[in-house]
């Protein structure tokens, strides 16, 4: 299952940080949303500051140097999110930030990382009642991988259609020890829905 992060770079000054009159330049990264800035240790003259560009205006060294520099920051920025895509790791700005100043986890990110970073987040827009669902969804994961795989958690670049399909048949094929009547197919495709609402995170 693959969703489509959306990812942006732009470079700003910050007037309020003026230093011998010039003004720090910051990156801002968006993921879907969600901003993060940070300070490059680059300083320009707010006068010849391209604002609409992000860039540093005029020809002469002083320029090319700056522009020079933030078109290195963006390819390692841009390079920084491709890595994370390919380790499976979950695309925040934070994340590309940690990566970019070296500093993030080697550890990949897991489907049990995922959605535990999903309730955590939908605790802000979510009801408790359906919120709950999420949880429940939660666990009969935990117990398909651990029926599947014999471990509790799998890396995201595991996660594919096979996965996605042989959950159906395990959430249809489970016959609870409880009072509760084995799922529906209205309840399968609900948890269907919320693994792919959680995974919506990543790509």
């Amino acid at each position: 299952m693959k969703t489509v992060n959306t990812f942006g770079i732009q470079f700003i000054i910050r007037q309020d940080k003026l230093k011998n009159d010039k003004a720090p330049i910051y990156a801002r990264i968006t993921v879907n949303g969600e901003i993060i800035h940070f300070a490059l240790k680059q300083w320009v003259n707010p006068l010849i500051w391209d604002a609409r560009r992000g860039t540093s205006k005029g020809k002469g060294d002083a320029a090319k140097n700056i522009n020079n520099g933030l078109d290195q920051v963006r390819l390692t920025l841009g390079n920084c999110y491709q890595q994370l895509l390919l380790k499976g790791k979950l695309i925040t700005p934070d994340a590309i930030k940690d990566a970019f100043f070296g500093t993030d986890s080697a550890e990949p990110n897991t489907l049990s990382r995922l959605i535990e970073y999903h309730n955590e987040q939908a605790k802000h827009e979510l009801t408790w009642s359906t919120l709950k669902h999420y949880y429940v969804t939660q666990r009969y994961l935990t117990k398909f991988m651990e029926k599947r795989f014999r471990k509790s958690d799998v890396l995201l670049q595991e996660i594919n259609y096979k996965f996605i399909a042989d959950f159906e048949t395990f959430l249809r094929a489970h016959k609870p020890l409880d009072h509760q009547k084995p799922m529906n197919n209205n309840g399968v495709m609900k948890h269907l829905i919320r693994v792919e609402n959680s995974l919506i995170l990543t790509t």
